[in-house]
């Protein structure tokens, strides 16, 4: 399945859409790390495939998009594994860790989400906890043109979508937390995610970085990546 869905992103995908990659991802690990991205609709999974290589994909998906039929078709598709909705799914993240430990590449939207504005939610720290664990580094990516919307309203009108896939290429490495304990560990876990997604939304236009626009360490990495003359 996996090689029909890259089949799609590499050779379907650009007859409807402009493809932008910006970013070396040639120097990407085969495999063992997560690769964290914001969410904005249906298609970002899809774009995944477009520059992953490793047939060994984890996608987790919550349960909460099983009662609809083309939840579960999306299920078999990209052979997610369900989440418990509103709860620490423990089998679920066993699973997790042990395949990433395998070299298994994790896609994750950490928002928890699709943003309906487009712009960055507030993201949730479960992923932190994943990869320290699991003791892999997470790739920050930032994806703009995948809104289901704007989506929908190019392609009723036959015009090609516009898609971007942007990363620095660096490898984020989640700090270690099994001897940090209670509302310090909430903290640390937290301060990582807003780190990562600090990266993310260093990536994207202005009007897509939404809760971590005025963040100090997004306003840092803009000023290193694009100096003011």
């Amino acid at each position: 399945m996996s090689a029909l869905l890259r089949f799609c992103a590499r050779r379907i995908l650009p007859l409807i859409a402009d493809i932008e990659v910006r970013g070396d991802l040639s120097r990407l690990p085969k495999g063992g790390y997560m690769f964290a991205s914001n969410h904005l609709g249906r298609l970002d999974s899809l774009v995944v495939y477009y520059v992953i290589d490793n047939d060994d994909l984890i996608h987790p998906l919550t349960d909460k998009y099983k009662k609809y039929w083309w939840g579960r078709l999306a299920g078999k598709i990209f052979n997610v594994t369900w989440l418990t909705r509103g709860e620490a799914d423990l089998s679920a993240m066993k699973e997790f860790i042990s395949r990433l430990k395998g070299g298994a590449i994790m896609i994750i939207a950490p928002e928890g989400t699709r943003s309906k504005t487009a712009s960055l939610l507030k993201a949730e720290p479960g992923a932190i906890y994943i990869a320290s664990t699991a003791n892999v580094g997470i790739i920050p990516v930032a994806l703009t043109g995948t809104e289901d919307a704007d989506v929908v309203a190019r392609l009723k009108k036959f015009k090609r979508l516009k898609i971007t896939i942007s990363t620095d290429g660096e490898i984020y490495q989640p700090p270690k937390i099994k001897a940090v304990k209670g509302a310090e560990r909430d903290k640390l876990l937290q301060d990582s995610i807003d780190e990562v997604f600090c990266r993310i939304a260093a990536l994207l236009p202005e009007s897509y970085r939404g809760y971590y626009k005025n963040f100090p360490r997004t306003m840092e990495l803009l000023t290193q990546n694009f100096p003011q003359n």
